[in-house]
């Protein structure tokens, strides 16, 4: 039997907020336990909460951005559960009035564009966090990411590959951080996933029974923890068993899935709306006021890139992957002077590949912008060739040293002297008659030993376009 995969996915975004969504506590990563958890995150007694303001301009941008419906009226409610790490024995949250939905988003994967809907997008608080560790067998609670704002962005189950879901994850993740309303990072647990996965027969309309896979914070877990999921799920099918709908955990190091809890709906949380909170009311001037806070996002930046700097698909990808990249990019064009393609090229390549090496963020990067622009401007005039340029970068990333203090000390300077070029070009034709005579046999790949022979005897320093030019002229002659 042909067997179809049917995924959704809400995605935990935690707002960049300098404090809680309901109290004045802070929300910095690393604080020592407990130090950042505040009357309000406790429910103690006698306190109310206060909605942050900064949290639903988030919550509309995000909406803008996906072009979805923001709600005029939403409510607030209270989640009902008991666990450890939630003080208050419930959650605040949104339920039947959330304030985004109906939203999309487009994926590419493998050259297909694709429209994934979003169901909703809604405001709710965080939980705490239990620690296992070096208790010995106790658990232990911390309170500080109680109350963390966080946005839940829950996707209509329009995968049909883990490789979609990937995809539509990058995207989102990508779109959050341009937006400037989530800092992306997944190893702090500020951007993370649970999927819903089921199967069907192909060609059926009803939804299998799913399971959801909880609290999977990277791309690559993602990928693996659905694909074993749809294996186990079909072969406890064929094998005559029947699918659970529960809660399950992916664990990277055996590469599986196991149970967890049973799934609840939504009626075992008794939802009500919550009566410390008043509606929130979104008005057509507060959604055109935070319009005018939005910044270029991706896919306009992107079509930008192409019709204005002539730019290719994989470079315009990598340029726009992130906001500071695409910024490097035009701060590096203005300040350089040079073509576009060119400073492309290096923010792409050397700059990227820099970068990776040393586990870095663009806006870490040892070269700024200005110090890469003094050296593509010696690539420009001619006063260095491609390749020596690249031994340049690498003394500039160890240091502080500018492009032409570089070029001058170490005695880079392209040479250009035709003489000079000339007389080591006449030795290599009368050092190599062998190669002369494949040559004018019509062996033209022969021309590029003749190129590598005077490059190297020049050491790089030759200019390239001469090199070639009167390579010509000589063999021809």
């Amino acid at each position: 039997m042909e067997w179809e995969t049917v995924i959704g996915l809400e995605i935990h975004t935690q707002l960049a907020t300098q404090s809680k969504i309901f109290s004045g506590a802070a929300t910095a990563y690393g604080a020592e336990p407990n130090t950042q958890a505040c009357a309000v995150d406790l429910g103690l007694p006698g306190v109310l909460p206060v909605l942050n303001q900064e949290a639903v301009n988030m919550a509309v941008k995000l909406g803008l951005a996906i072009e979805a419906e923001i709600a005029p009226y939403s409510v607030f409610a209270r989640k009902n559960y008991f666990y450890p790490d939630l003080p208050k024995g419930y959650q605040i949250s949104q339920f039947e009035l959330p304030i985004v939905g109906n939203g999309h988003l487009d994926i590419e994967v493998d050259g297909v564009t694709k429209r994934i809907g979003i169901t909703r997008a809604h405001l709710e608080e965080d939980a705490g966090k239990s620690l296992h560790e070096d208790f010995h067998g106790l658990t232990g609670i911390d309170l500080n990411r109680a109350g963390t704002p966080l946005l839940e962005i829950v996707s209509e189950p329009d995968m049909r590959s883990a490789k979609e879901a990937v995809a539509y994850m990058r995207k989102l993740h990508e779109l959050v951080r341009y937006l400037g309303i989530c800092d992306g990072n997944m190893q702090e647990g500020s951007f993370r996933c649970d999927a819903n996965v089921s199967v069907r027969p192909k060609g059926r309309k009803e939804f299998g029974t799913r399971a959801e896979l909880k609290n999977i914070n990277s791309f690559k877990f993602v990928e693996k923890a659905i694909n074993y999921e749809v294996e186990r799920q079909i072969d406890l099918i064929e094998a005559g068993g029947t699918v659970v709908q529960e809660t399950r955990l992916y664990d990277a190091v055996k590469d599986l899935t196991r149970s967890m809890r049973s799934k609840e709906e939504a009626n075992d949380y008794r939802y009500f709306p919550d009566p410390d909170l008043l509606p929130v009311y979104i008005s057509e001037a507060f959604k055109a006021e935070v319009l005018t806070t939005m910044p270029e996002l991706p896919d306009a930046k992107k079509q930008r890139f192409k019709d204005q700097f002539g730019l290719d698909d994989e470079s315009t990808t990598i340029l726009t992957s992130s906001r500071e990249t695409a910024d490097y990019f035009e701060a590096l064009l203005a300040a350089s002077a040079c073509e576009a393609k060119l400073c492309a090229n290096w923010v792409t390549g050397e700059l990227s590949a820099a970068l990776n090496k040393s586990g870095l963020e663009i806006a870490a990067s040892p070269v700024g912008y200005q110090r890469l622009a003094g050296l593509l401007k010696r690539i420009a005039d001619n006063t260095i060739s491609g390749k020596i340029a690249k031994q340049v970068f690498e003394v500039m990333w160890q240091g502080e040293a500018e492009a032409d203090e570089i070029i001058e000390t170490q005695g880079l300077k392209q040479i250009t002297d035709t003489g000079a070029i000339e007389a080591i070009i006449d030795k290599i034709i009368a050092d190599n008659p062998g190669q002369i005579e494949q040559y004018r046999s019509g062996k033209d790949k022969v021309f590029g030993f003749f190129v590598g022979q005077v490059m190297k005897a020049m050491q790089g320093k030759a200019s390239p376009e001469e090199v070639n030019r009167m390579l010509k002229d000589k063999l021809h002659g």
